[in-house]
């Protein structure tokens, strides 16, 4: 089987993506470039959702095609396979954002925590008053992304958590239920979530969801792997990086103190973690965000 790529931006290689949060673009720009056509991919640090206000085409998750009908929004949580086929006439925008800065939306136990953890592929319906605010708001966060005005990011923010809680919403309405059209994998890959959401700093090992959730360690990985194409031990270290990287980017706290909040007793320890994990100290991507370390 030929391996997934893994992309930092939207159908790009790693490179150095530091010094954004949020990166907007018409999603014409980019696949127009690529005939059309985004091969399948993952992204490991980033979150993304698309806007089709017009055209069609094929989302596919994890080899498996949904028709594009628009309007419609499409989420994408990191980890996850995917890959899309546009028509010629397409329109809208591609909005990657990094997933620590999704600071007010924990993947708890809450109906919209759970659904930020599988691909979604959501109607606008003309009819539904929810549905034309969703459209507007993603206009307003496109226009703000644009103006890249230097001052805080709190209205990037605000139409951000609006278009997403909303648009779970509305997902969850045409399923029927929280868990609706969720295949009983998929309801373990929800659940792991919400129990590494809670457990992460005390550095839990993978048997421990495993049992928590009645299976063994084995199969639980094959249905993470699956699901995400990582392990569940992928999923584990991804969550510290991410909450390593909020509290680094958000806060002046010495990095010492950061890998105590998140259980690391050894501050070296941490470092070398952090360093196999992102291929820089805690000390150089801070720096790379532009605070001091």
């Amino acid at each position: 089987m030929r391996a997934t790529p893994t992309y930092d931006l939207y159908g790009e290689k790693r490179g150095d993506s530091s010094g954004f949060w949020l990166h907007c673009e018409t999603i014409p720009s980019r696949s127009s470039l690529h005939h059309w056509e985004i091969g399948q991919h993952r992204h490991e640090q980033f979150f993304q959702i698309l806007y089709i206000e017009t055209g069609s085409g094929d989302a596919i998750f994890d080899d498996v095609a949904h028709a594009i009908i628009a309007p419609a929004v499409i989420t994408v949580p990191p980890l996850s396979r995917h890959g899309f086929r546009f028509s010629k006439d397409i329109d809208g925008y591609v909005f990657t954002v990094l997933t620590s800065h999704l600071k007010t939306m924990p993947a708890d136990h809450s109906r919209f925590g759970t659904w930020l953890g599988l691909p979604r592929l959501t109607a606008l319906q003309q009819e539904h008053a929810d549905s034309h605010y969703i459209a507007d708001t993603l206009h307003r966060l496109a226009a703000e992304a644009a103006a890249r005005r230097t001052g805080p990011a709190d209205l990037c923010e605000a139409y951000l958590t609006s278009a997403l809680r909303l648009t779970a919403h509305l997902s969850a309405e045409g399923e029927g239920d929280e868990d609706g059209g969720a295949t009983q994998n998929e309801r373990r890959l929800n659940r792991l979530t919400g129990l590494i959401h809670e457990h992460f700093r005390s550095h839990k090992p993978a048997s421990y969801y495993a049992d928590a959730l009645g299976i063994s360690p084995t199969h639980l990985n094959r249905i993470v792997k699956q699901l995400t194409g990582g392990s569940t031990q992928t999923l584990i270290n991804g969550k510290l990086i991410d909450e390593a990287q909020r509290e680094l980017l958000f806060t002046q706290i010495p990095v010492q103190e950061i890998g105590f909040r998140l259980g690391f007793t050894d501050p070296a320890y941490f470092s070398r973690f952090f360093l196999t994990q992102t291929g820089l100290s805690p000390r150089q991507w801070r720096r790379r965000q532009g605070r001091e370390g």
